[in-house]
């Protein structure tokens, strides 16, 4: 285990440079002035892009502003955005609110997406299984932002169930309920018809009928060895989509207003705000990283014939 855990380690390296690289080279080479607009509608002097050409490295060849500013990352130095405040304080700001809805939204669809898959798997044909299969299409079809700005619509102006923003200061549990909704919807349509179609499969298994044979009820048969041999592609699921939602969402977080690490990415994307956006997505791959790589360690608990040596 110790052995699978730093080979994986040390294979994240070359993984976190490349992806860092391709965003430094499409944020930095891209055409256009990056000082364009920085000074209102009046042109910035010479002084000013001279200055800020120079704290950005941005006279260096790209690779070597690249290798400078991981050298700077391995520092814990993510650099400064255009307000002049570090990146890594603006996202250590936001990322309690991030965690807190992507946790949301897991728990929601691990509960009613398993739940659904189950009660459609072991009744394959029947209505439950038709009804399961339209809604999971359904929710698979509309787009995020459509079924956010339904939700707000229905269950916050009209009916007043939720709020439909999310409070910058202050907030509680209750006002990411409907946001988490929102972000786990097509991950529990996925989730849901992953659970179907592996816990029909299992059921048809050789073992499945021996534990018949031996007397087990189909509730224990389901629960105890089916539904666990059923859940690994699932977990794999969970743990890309867990890692995506830590990085944010930016849809969501625009939309509900929440002050979170995808809803920051948004505003430095059009802001041009180069260090944010690139240091941004340096800590996003590094937790996806790291939650895929709990994602794997799992597979061993819940199959023990999986081993990482």
């Amino acid at each position: 285990m110790g052995k699978y855990i730093v080979r994986r380690l040390l294979l994240m390296i070359p993984v976190l440079l490349g992806t860092t690289f391709l965003i430094y080279v499409m944020v930095f080479a891209l055409p256009g002035d990056p000082t364009d607009n920085k000074c209102g509608e009046r042109p910035c002097s010479p002084a000013y892009i001279a200055a800020f050409r120079a704290k950005y490295n941005l006279d260096d060849p790209l690779p070597l502003q690249y290798l400078k500013y991981m050298g700077n990352v391995l520092q814990g130095d993510f650099g400064t955005n255009q307000r002049d405040v570090p990146v890594i304080d603006d996202i250590i700001a936001r990322y309690p609110t991030t965690v807190k809805l992507a946790l949301m939204a897991v728990v929601i669809q691990v509960i009613i997406g398993i739940l659904a898959g189950v009660l459609s798997g072991v009744r394959k044909g029947k209505f439950i299984d038709q009804v399961v299969l339209v809604s999971t299409l359904l929710l698979i079809s509309v787009p995020i932002f459509v079924i956010g700005s339904t939700s707000q619509l229905v269950f916050g102006l009209q009916l007043g169930i939720f709020p439909i923003s999310v409070p910058t200061r202050d907030a509680s549990l209750f006002d990411f309920v409907l946001p988490a909704f929102v972000l786990a919807s097509a991950s529990v349509a996925y989730i849901a018809r992953l659970t179907r179609t592996n816990l029909v499969d299992n059921l048809r298994a050789d073992y499945v009928r021996t534990a018949k044979a031996k007397g087990l009820t189909r509730a224990r048969t389901v629960g105890l060895h089916t539904l666990r041999n059923s859940m690994i592609p699932v977990i794999t699921f969970i743990g890309y989509d867990l890692g995506a939602l830590l990085g944010g969402s930016l849809v969501t977080e625009r939309i509900f207003n929440i002050n979170g690490v995808g809803g920051y990415l948004f505003r430095a994307i059009p802001a041009q705000d180069g260090v944010a956006i690139v240091g941004t997505v340096t800590l996003l791959v590094l937790v996806y990283l790291l939650v895929n790589l709990l994602v794997d360690l799992m597979y061993g608990v819940l199959d023990p014939r999986i081993s990482h040596e």
